[in-house]
């Protein structure tokens, strides 16, 4: 396998052309490599920074075998690679004078890439401690009991309760990110559908998030409670209003990620039917 194996391109819609069937036949561990594509088919190359993005494609015998995208100065994403893959493509982008400041990917594949980029350019990776799993769902499985209240999706009319919530969760899970109304469109959190799970007298205790029907899958995205509100089942139940709403959208495939180090919210996905796809790690390069 060649380094220039490799097939590399600005052009979103080039790399679509290309790898978008190769993307769609597993699309929840491509879920990352779909998500992004999308996003900048249709906002716009310019819509997440001055760099342009690159994304890029191992194309042998005519046949695709892996991918990449990388929306500067946002991590590299990988599909998952084999470890001669994952050298292929380090030495590729080091010869372009590539600077990596992270990787993200299944565990196996951002290992491989991370010691094949130090090999390559003398760059020392560390681990990040953030331990995320990638769930699909299987067969829904509401909570039982069921807590009392509904939920409510949110419109338009409701940008200012989504941004408060959406800031909410970003600083629970320590994520550097200003939410308000002149930075919200360029937020990652801006194409998603929120609900709001409303207690019977209408008071907001939980949300989720839900991104757009993209390659036939809905990845659930942002689902919170404050602390004080725990332990009540109100995640669970509009986690599950959600999942339900991306299987009545047409998803075939739904799936969300979880904090390894929060055991409850991991219980939580597993007893409404979400069932582990892989392990996910990103590393960090100095």
């Amino acid at each position: 396998m060649r380094p220039d194996d490799w097939h590399l391109t600005e052009d979103v819609e080039d790399f679509l052309a290309r790898a978008g069937d190769f993307l769609r036949s597993r699309p929840g561990t491509h879920i990352m490599q779909l998500t992004w594509a999308e996003r900048v088919r249709t906002r716009g190359a310019d819509a997440f920074g001055t760099a342009a993005p690159v994304f890029g494609v191992l194309e042998q015998a005519g046949e695709v075998q892996a991918t990449f995208y990388r929306l500067p100065p946002r991590a590299l994403g990988l599909s998952p690679l084999s470890p001669e893959q994952a050298d292929s493509l380090a030495a590729r982008l080091a010869a372009l004078g590539h600077s990596l400041t992270s990787v993200s990917a299944d565990h196996g594949t951002a290992t491989a890439f991370a010691e094949a980029w130090q090999r390559h350019t003398g760059a020392t990776p560390k681990l990040r401690d953030t331990r995320l799993r990638l769930y699909r769902l299987g067969t829904l499985t509401p909570p039982e009991p069921h807590p009392a209240g509904r939920g409510r999706v949110l419109g338009e009319q409701d940008l200012e309760q989504v941004m408060f919530w959406c800031g909410e969760f970003a600083k629970a899970v320590g994520e550097a990110v200003t939410i308000d109304a002149d930075s919200w469109a360029g937020t990652r959190y801006a194409d998603k559908r929120y609900t709001l799970w409303e207690t019977p007298d209408g008071t907001p205790v939980s949300v989720a998030g839900m991104n757009p029907l993209i390659g036939g899958q809905v990845q659930v995205d942002v689902v919170y409670t404050p602390a004080h509100l725990r332990g009540h089942g109100y995640a669970a139940a509009v986690t599950a209003e959600v999942s339900r709403a991306a299987l009545a959208a047409g998803a075939r495939e739904v799936v969300l990620f979880a904090d390894l180090s929060n055991p409850t919210s991991n219980a939580l996905y597993q007893r409404l039917g979400y069932r582990t796809l892989t392990d996910w790690a990103a590393y960090d390069f100095s």
